[in-house]
């Protein structure tokens, strides 16, 4: 199931999915989040605790993995691995691919500076406003250690691309004080402005997100110039209680890796 890419403002406040009515019947998950809307109105309305009320109505997910896939990134187009020449370096393109559950959306950057050569992306810690605590990004990898990968679900409301996109170096950020200038290469969500530097792990420059985007640890094979995706780090995935709960695997030994266009600004 799709998440929806309408850009309409009233879609733009809630987690946007392409589902039908019969989704919202045979999807235990979708009748618990209309039971618990309608018990919020209610405790809203009465002044009453929605913290506990909200645990018993919605039950934790079924994990339905017991760890994360080991997914090589192959070209949609071809079928063949991605290699390091198939990305572009700040490429302004949103290029994708699903990990580790199918449609979770991931970006797949390639970084560099302003004149486009390729930056190491090394290690850093990343603080989670929302509690203060923090943690080591995996950092970059491939020849020049400048290919990263991140979830590419906005941590606020769930927004996806092309909602959220990558602008490149030198590009300003539209409705935002984030000129060309002091752009250095930022993922912005156009819901609601928030705002991660994928060169320091994906960490929070502007809310309202309370939450780094978590990152896919990738891995990279020097001999045949190939990428895997392991694992991910950082916060759990926006709207699941595990990364590995609430949808199915991807299947197979590799996940297909989208070319979606450039996206308007």
């Amino acid at each position: 199931m799709r998440r929806c890419h309408d850009t309409t403002e009233e879609k733009k406040n809630a987690k946007c999915k392409n589902q039908s009515e019969n989704d919202v019947v045979n999807d235990p998950s979708r009748r618990n989040f209309i039971k618990a809307m309608g018990i919020i109105s209610i405790a809203a309305v009465a002044g009453l605790s929605l913290r506990g009320l909200i645990q018993n109505i919605i039950p934790p997910q079924e994990v339905v993995s017991t760890g994360f896939p080991t997914l090589t990134l192959v070209s949609q187009k071809t079928g063949a691995p991605v290699k390091t020449s198939d990305l572009q370096v700040n490429s302004p393109e949103i290029v994708l691919f699903d990990y580790p559950l199918q449609n979770e959306p991931n970006f797949l950057l390639r970084l560099g500076n302003s004149s486009g050569q390729d930056i190491q992306i090394k290690p850093v810690s990343v603080k989670i406003p929302a509690t203060g605590k923090t943690y080591t990004s995996p950092g970059g990898v491939g020849p020049y250690k400048s290919v990263v990968a991140s979830s590419a679900i906005c941590q606020h409301l769930g927004c996806v691309p092309p909602e959220i996109h990558y602008y490149p170096p030198g590009t300003p950020i539209p409705s935002t004080s984030i000129s060309g200038s002091s752009n250095h290469g930022l993922i912005h969500c156009n819901c609601h402005g928030s705002t991660y530097d994928p060169l320091n792990g994906f960490s929070v420059v502007t809310g309202p997100t309370t939450h780094p985007l978590p990152s896919v640890v990738l891995s990279y094979d020097s001999s045949t110039d190939t990428y895997k995706a392991v694992s991910m780090v950082g916060p759990t995935i926006y709207g699941h209680t595990n990364d590995l709960s609430g949808g199915n695997p991807v299947s197979g030994t590799s996940t297909d890796v989208v070319n979606e266009g450039v996206p308007s600004q």
